[in-house]
């Protein structure tokens, strides 16, 4: 069966705890702290790889985990980093978290490689904590815990042109006719049980990349038949080309047919069912009523809302070229940028909303509002507040975690200042 969806747990390596020693050398007999730092935890890294096309791979495979930074060790020595892991994933990859189902990489465009979870950082040794009054620090610093996140990858096919309809209209049948794939054909439903892809040649004209999904059944988009399970795969496709079997071979009606498509498409997605379609007639080679054509059925119904009807035989050729420089013209006048899903999900703020606790109090003796704790230690280890992205978590995290409410408890005013490790500012609303 082919694999386009996978659920995986991902951990980044834990930061080495920071050590602690002393110097012990014959002729100092009050040597001074050297405990070594503890190395940094290897990163989770997602890469685009050329060769995969599908995400065969995480079914046997599901726990992901980079290597813990190595403790620090005495004369000052540092602890080992943290081996990286690399998870190699197919273009087209989307990257979920997977409880909210949000959105967090898509591995497609220049998104080739990108790092999702960095590794702790390395706690420091006892060496950072001397001081004129504490000459003999015996505590050092733990590293920064792992970080960890349950994930679901879904591949959605990188193609121009979707080409869709119900089962048994010739789908695989024009798409070997005009490309170099070379799908399943049968004369039986569902004789296409994986999405395919075939790119376009054209002379004088841009080529394009064209997927035959599936076929869909009223009730795709609830789950029913096969179409549900590959709809995911037209999400990128600028222009989406609707075939119909117009000889009605299976006592079918291809107006009715395409009304059926077309809701399931809305349900699915309504911004994917508005794209630019064209409607490819198939089998006009097995019309026997000629008083009766249904080419002029279906040219009376779509086209004056704008859809184009091409009468073709996919098994002849008849009406392909046409058919075929129409949908390039089309994608000459759609937006050439790739679709890229834009993230919804920054893991890197996922973990500061702990449940550890934290303390609001107020120093008369420093004039300043104080706020500390090991969820503050966490967050400020893992935000970057020289960026705006940052900052702006930062902002919501001070007012989420009821922070802010405590300090105007205190009686804080504007232009106080507040210290949290180090870092100090002043209020303002």
């Amino acid at each position: 069966m082919f694999a386009d969806r996978a659920r995986i747990y991902v951990r980044s390596g834990k930061g080495g705890d920071g050590h602690v020693s002393f110097r012990r050398e014959k002729y100092v007999p009050n040597g001074g702290p050297d405990g070594g730092d503890g190395g940094r935890g290897g990163d989770v890294i997602f890469q685009v790889d050329e060769g995969l096309n599908t995400l065969t791979d995480f079914r046997h495979v599901r726990k992901y985990k980079a290597v813990d930074g190595q403790e620090g060790g005495k004369r000052n020595c540092r602890g080992k980093d943290g081996e990286d892991i690399v998870i190699k994933v197919p273009e087209g990859t989307v990257i979920k978290e997977a409880e909210s189902g949000k959105v967090i990489a898509d591995m497609s465009g220049d998104n080739k490689r990108i790092i999702l979870l960095t590794g702790g950082r390395g706690g420091n040794g006892n060496q950072h904590y001397a001081t004129s009054t504490m000459q003999a620090p015996k505590y050092a610093q733990p590293g920064q815990p792992a970080r960890e996140l349950e994930l679901l990858l879904e591949l959605k096919m990188i193609a121009d042109v979707g080409l869709v309809g119900f089962p048994n209209v010739g789908k695989s049948t024009l798409l070997s006719r005009v490309t170099n794939a070379r799908p399943k054909i049968a004369n039986y439903h569902f004789t296409t049980l994986i999405p395919n892809l075939g790119v376009v040649d054209l002379d004088d004209a841009k080529g394009f990349v064209i997927a035959d999904i599936p076929g869909l059944i009223e009730g795709a988009s609830e789950g029913v038949g096969l179409g549900h399970e590959f709809l995911r795969h037209i999400e990128r496709t600028k222009v989406i080309i609707h075939m119909v079997d117009a000889a009605g071979t299976e006592g079918r009606d291809p107006v009715a047919d395409i009304y059926a498509i077309n809701k399931e498409l809305e349900e699915y997605n309504m911004e994917i069912a508005s794209r630019p379609t064209v409607i490819a007639a198939n089998k006009i080679d097995a019309i026997t009523d000629t008083e009766n054509n249904p080419i002029d059925a279906l040219r009376a119904e779509f086209e004056p809302k704008g859809i184009r009807v091409f009468p073709i035989s996919a098994v002849s050729g008849e009406g392909l070229k046409e058919l075929l420089y129409h949908v390039s013209g089309l994608l000459d006048k759609t937006d050439d940028k790739p679709v890229v899903f834009e993230q919804e999900y920054f893991p890197e703020f996922s973990n500061s909303y702990s449940n550890e606790p934290f303390t609001v109090e107020y120093s008369e003796e420093e004039n300043e509002y104080v706020v500390e704790g090991p969820r503050i230690e966490k967050m400020l280890g893992y935000t970057n507040l020289e960026s705006e992205k940052g900052f702006t978590f930062f902002q919501g995290f001070l007012k989420d975690t009821g922070i802010l409410e405590q300090l105007e408890e205190l009686g804080i005013q504007e232009g106080d200042t507040v210290r949290m490790y180090g870092l100090k500012f002043d209020y303002y609303k």
